[in-house]
This record gives structure tokens, C-alpha cells and sequence, in this order.
């Protein structure tokens, strides 16, 4: 075990890297039980913040979006992450963005079920006309819809819309309010909070995290971030900023860990 006085300084390298508002309890946690893991975990963390291809409250809001997907829910970093954003000048709308962003997630189910229900169909040779047929009318409006609204069009969509389109027009209302509302101080036009790069680095940001890689959906919005004016740079920062959640594990280990040690009541 390291000396009062050594994590002391390692509580001030902390400090001095990540902020003194993001220690939270798994990281004293950590710092008492495992100094030199916790050393390095802050080198680990503090690169996106010394090198700044985003700005620091891109770079919370991008931290949010790994924290609140529905794969990981991480409630501390949520709570870490939105009170950064706000000091670095979010405002409640850009929070809660990309909390709505971040609540697309769950329609992969459709994206990598829907196509290979249709493959298991034609395998079988079950259901042809309804898998092989022509966009009707009102299909043809929703594609054209979803393209205005979302500013892309994607083959994945195709089946999905064939065999349902009752939900997915359900589905194009509950993702384009992000793109389509008016916030006060955002987007022009009625487009929300926050630009479409930073929309499409939140996608990046929840299908390129280990609790998800969802790899069509991370190339397809890597291609609009890059439509967007996007950098490398700034992609790979989103990459490495979806890499943190892997401290995630001694956060939540080590008070545990520490608690049962120490002969309290779990």
C-alpha cells in the first residue's frame, strides 16, 4: 500500500488531469486499494484531455453518451459527465440531446434482426412475395421522410420497412425529434440543440463501445461525421473516449472489494 502522502500526490496528478469534481467513489476507491492501477487509469483517461481535438464539453457530452446507452448505464460517470458539460457551458438541452440520442440504440435489434429474419425466409423459401415486394405509396413517403428528416438513407432500413412500416414510422418520430425541434440557442431551422457532427460522434460514440460494436451502424455514422466536416482526429478521439468504460470495472469492483475486506455487511 502506497504512503498517505503518495496518494496524496497521486490525488493531486488526479486533480491536475481529470478535475477534482470527477473523483467520485470508485476512484478514492481505487487510489486507497490499488495506487499504481489508479495512476495509470488517469494517464489512460487524461490523453482525449491533453490532446483536445474536441473541446471539453464535446468531450463530456461524448462521455455521456457511453455512460447513458442502454448496454452500459453507468450512473456515476452519467452523473460525472453531465455535471461537466454543464461547467464547460452545456446547456439542459444539449444534455439531454444526446439522452435522447443515445435512447436510439435499442433499434439494432431490428437493424441485425429484421435482415436476417428475411435471409432465414428465402433460405427456407417462406414468404417471398411479402420480402421481395415494391415499396407501396406510403412506404415510399416514410423512406423519403426519414432521408429529409435524417439526412441519410441506409439498405439496413429497406426490410425493416417492408415487413413494418407501422413501426417504422414509429420509430422515424421517436429518432428525428433530435433533428427536428426547436431549442432556444440551437441548431438553425429547427434542427436541435447540437450540430449534426456532434449528433453523429454520439452515435459513434454508443455503437463503437465494447458493450455494444454494432459495426454497421459505427461505419455508417463515422462516413456522415466525416460528411460533416469530421476530422480523423476527432473520430478517434470519440473511439478513445468509448474506451474508458473499461475503468468502469475497478470503479464498481473496488468499493466492493474494499467493503467486504474491511469485514462490513455486504
Amino acid at each position: 500500500m502506497a504512503s498517505e502522502q503518495h496518494r496524496k500526490q497521486l490525488e493531486e496528478r488526479f486533480a491536475a488531469k481529470l478535475g477534482p469534481e470527477a473523483l467520485h467513489e470508485g476512484w478514492s476507491s481505487l487510489l486507497r486499494l490499488d495506487p499504481e492501477f489508479f495512476n495509470a487509469s488517469v494517464s489512460l483517461a487524461s490523453v482525449p484531455r491533453q490532446k483536445s481535438h474536441l473541446s471539453r464539453k464535446d468531450q463530456a457530452l461524448i462521455g455521456l453518451a457511453v455512460d447513458s446507452a442502454a448496454t452500459h448505464l453507468y450512473t456515476p460517470g452519467i452523473r460525472t459527465h453531465v455535471a461537466a458539460a454543464i461547467k464547460e457551458g452545456a446547456t439542459i438541452h444539449e444534455v439531454l440531446e444526446v439522452i435522447e440520442l443515445s435512447s436510439t440504440l435499442g433499434i439494432h435489434a431490428c437493424n441485425i434482426g429484421v435482415p436476417l429474419l428475411v435471409e432465414v425466409l428465402k433460405e427456407e423459401g417462406k414468404y417471398h412475395d411479402e420480402i421481395t415486394k415494391p415499396f407501396d405509396e406510403n412506404q415510399e413517403r416514410l423512406k423519403q421522410d426519414f432521408t429529409e428528416k435524417r439526412g441519410y438513407w441506409h439498405t439496413f432500413w429497406e426490410d425493416f420497412l417492408r415487413l413494418d412500416p407501422e413501426f417504422f414510422e414509429a420509430y422515424l418520430e421517436f429518432s428525428s425529434v433530435p433533428w427536428v425541434k426547436n431549442v432556444p440557442g440551437g441548431e438553425a431551422g429547427g434542427r436541435g440543440a447540437l450540430s449534426p457532427k456532434l449528433k453523429e460522434f454520439v452515435y459513434c460514440a454508443f455503437d463503437c463501445a465494447s458493450t455494444h460494436l454494432y459495426v454497421p451502424g459505427l461505419k455508417l455514422h463515422m462516413r456522415n461525421a466525416l460528411g460533416y466536416g469530421a476530422t480523423p482526429q476527432e473520430i478517434v478521439e470519440v473511439l478513445e473516449i468509448a474506451t474508458l468504460l473499461s475503468i468502469h470495472t475497478a470503479h464498481v469492483a473496488a468499493p466492493i472489494i474494499e467493503e467486504l475486506a474491511s469485514g462490513k455487511k455486504a
